[in-house]
């Protein structure tokens, strides 16, 4: 089970940077963040940062989250562009 208040706290911070969040809890975690037309591309962290701190806020281990990224955050790939 996901900690809420920290989820609460992830999603404030991440729609104060133009994303939303999306999590769904079962077997495993997993997270979509998505980019809304006012995203700041520079404001999102890299995925491997990104992990750790979900981890510390839902209170799941890091190998339990399945992290999804937007595939276009304010014009740049997330992938090797």
């Amino acid at each position: 089970m996901i900690d809420m208040e920290g989820l609460a706290s992830i999603r404030t911070s991440l729609e104060a940077d133009g994303y939303a969040i999306d999590v769904t809890d079962g077997e495993r975690v997993a997270v979509v963040i998505s980019a809304t037309p006012e995203a700041c591309a520079e404001c999102l962290v890299p995925e491997a940062v990104m992990v750790p701190i979900l981890e510390h806020a839902l209170k799941v281990p890091g190998d339990r989250i399945d992290l999804t990224y937007p595939t276009d955050a304010g014009g740049h790939e997330g992938s090797g562009e």
